[in-house]
């Protein structure tokens, strides 16, 4: 058919049935452009490094498992060409429920590194276990792992609060309402391959930052990435500076932070029973707000309470302004 449709296109078969040394011979023609075209079975899933390819077309993708599709996704992009895949499907109406929800966060987490995100997504749809046990199913698979993690965190932070508040006593004093905050943007933000050529290296790097839980520890990786690479880049820098960002972010009382468009969102605790909206942290959101009121807007969206600033052009004005609701009374 591909022969049919594009007669000058030089096509070659690969799968497991054939010949080891048929097989090496077919790929190895390929990757040395011997071939424009490889129609292959999933035994390309199997880490092949096929450098100059930039394109895959994975057919009746609903019949995939997620860690199947990201592995085959891999098999391009893997030089300095951009690279492309596409997923053929039946229309969605003939898909089950599962394969929709597969081909969304395959779509969804398309960025380097989201291998962690798309395997929690892939328990997420399958349903796990008990956590303390060795069994494959149980009632998580009813509720979802992501809403069993947040009942857990939210019984373990009760059970700090009451049964066990004399050994958690710094940790319920410090009132550490947000544990963790996503922060979206359209900013390039990353370590560029250009700075940091290998790519094992780079992830390793991004674990690294993820990981640091202080000004010392951040400051030493800056240090450490400048004696290595050399001096930092400016979107690798941002990136560092996000870090910051997240940081102030928390102690704020935001869950998420927006930054697209030159427009700062800050999106508070969801829950409107939160002790946080009786903290000391709060009202001094809403003293910023009332001494400052031409600095940023406060409004509910969606049911979620927002504070936005306009006209902030990068990470550092961000920054800048968070720093303000926590140590300044003036713009």
């Amino acid at each position: 058919m591909i022969s049919r449709l594009c007669p000058d296109v030089r096509v070659a078969i690969g799968h497991g049935k054939m010949e080891g040394q048929v097989l090496e011979a077919i790929m190895l023609d390929f990757m040395a452009g011997v071939y424009d075209v490889l129609v292959a079975t999933t035994i390309i899933e199997s880490g092949i490094d096929v450098s100059n390819a930039n394109t895959i077309i994975i057919n009746n993708a609903n019949h995939f498992g997620l860690s199947d599709l990201h592995q085959l996704r891999g098999r391009v992009g893997r030089s300095n060409k951009k690279a492309f895949c596409y997923l053929f499907t039946p229309p969605p109406q003939h898909l089950t429920n599962e394969a929709r929800k597969r081909l969304h966060a395959i779509e969804q987490f398309s960025e380097l590194g989201s291998g962690f995100n798309i395997s929690m997504r892939d328990l997420d749809i399958r349903g796990a276990g008990n956590l303390l046990g060795g069994e494959q199913s149980g009632f998580i698979t009813d509720i979802g792992f992501d809403m069993y993690h947040k009942i857990l965190d939210e019984a373990i932070q009760e059970l700090k609060e009451t049964e066990f508040k004399a050994l958690f006593k710094k940790e319920v004093a410090e009132g550490k309402y947000v544990k963790d905050c996503q922060v979206e943007t359209d900013m390039e933000l990353v370590i560029p391959d250009n700075y940091v050529n290998n790519i094992t290296e780079r992830l390793s790097l991004y674990r690294h930052l993820d990981g640091v839980q202080n000004e010392a520890e951040l400051d030493h990786f800056q240090k450490q990435l400048i004696d290595r690479f050399g001096e930092v880049p400016e979107e690798t820098d941002a990136l560092i500076n996000t870090v910051r960002l997240r940081w102030l972010a928390r102690e704020i009382g935001f869950e998420k932070v927006i930054l697209k468009r030159e427009i700062l969102i800050g999106t508070f605790i969801a829950d409107a029973q939160s002790p946080y909206y009786q903290s000391a942290k709060f009202t001094r959101v809403l003293n910023f707000i009332q001494h400052q009121p031409k600095a940023a807007n406060m409004a509910e969206k969606n049911g979620k309470l927002r504070l936005r600033f306009d006209q902030v052009k990068s990470v550092f004005e961000a920054i800048e302004k968070f720093n303000l609701i926590l140590f300044k009374n003036e713009i």
